[in-house]
């Protein structure tokens, strides 16, 4: 492969997964015009055509497919090679992308970062606050909280605790709502998720799935509207005291809490001081409840 086409398979790659080139555009921060230069450019050095063209979006040639899986896989090398490279780091500057679900970070996380700030100045932290489950091993985030029942990446996870969940609502719909309810619970109103198997088994079969939301904060927030009834973690009981226990309910067993990162950057300074204190002070929460 000739040197030049170094710079022009971010864009191949780029419309290959978008399907067209606006999308990629947007992907890669860069211009449509920027973009249609490269793949022509590309394709002028092959001599043959990557993409077929029509309304509907790029679609890769034959001779796209061949170089896709080629291409990928030089990705990941020079995204392994960069992660060795950092594994060697050994000062406690630098910044760290840390990904995270809303749910945890604005009351439980963010006093935590506020220690670790004042403990290592020179540490920078770049937050993804998402609900989706960000790549280690693809390069999109270097260390993710994550809550789930098990782990399957190819990376370091550290097995913090198991999270318990509780029915909750707020106190005025507990004293408003809940007294004039029918048997098993006719008359309430879930507040769910996007899965359909969170509910668990509870004394209101016949409540009403009202609203599904995935992110847990927002859930909290519908809560301390009234709008009805929610499984929430435990931990949640001391952010937001607002919030009550529904009579008649069992606590269950939700997710268990890990932190995960990639294998090269367990020895970078920088990344380990972060890991071990936040592994520390979540710990320290899970003692305290």
């Amino acid at each position: 492969m000739r040197s030049f086409d170094w710079e022009q398979l971010p864009y191949f790659l780029a419309v290959a997964r978008t399907g067209s080139l606006r999308a990629a555009a947007n992907t890669i921060n860069a211009s449509y015009g920027t973009v249609n230069r490269n793949i022509q450019a590309l394709e002028a050095s092959y001599g043959v055509r990557l993409f077929h063209r029509s309304k509907r979006g790029f679609t890769l040639t034959e001779f796209g497919e061949a170089l896709l899986p080629v291409v990928e896989a030089a990705e990941q090398t020079v995204l392994a090679a960069r992660k060795k490279v950092e594994g060697l780091d050994k000062s406690e500057t630098g910044t760290i992308r840390f990904s995270l679900s809303p749910t945890l970070a604005y009351d439980f996380i963010a006093p935590i970062i506020g220690r670790f700030h004042d403990r290592y100045p020179n540490i920078d932290l770049e937050f993804h606050l998402t609900s989706e489950v960000e790549s280690i091993t693809n390069d999109e985030t270097d260390v993710s909280l994550r809550a789930a029942e098990d782990v399957a990446d190819d990376v370091v996870a550290r097995k913090l605790f198991r999270l318990t969940l509780g029915v909750y609502a707020s106190e005025t719909y507990l004293r408003d709502v809940f007294p004039n309810a029918g048997q098993q619970g006719k008359g309430l109103s879930w507040i769910g998720t996007a899965d359909e198997n969170w509910r668990v088994p509870s004394p209101f079969q016949m409540a009403k799935v009202r609203h599904k939301v995935s992110d847990g904060y927002m859930r909290v927030r519908l809560l301390s509207q009234h709008c009805g009834m929610s499984h929430m973690p435990t931990l949640f009981e001391n952010a937001f005291p607002d919030l009550r226990r529904v009579p008649e309910t069992e606590l269950s067993k939700g997710p268990w809490l890990w932190i995960l990162l990639h294998s090269d950057l367990q020895k970078t300074v920088r990344v380990r001081r972060f890991v071990d204190f936040l592994t520390e002070e979540l710990l320290s929460l899970k003692h305290a409840l």
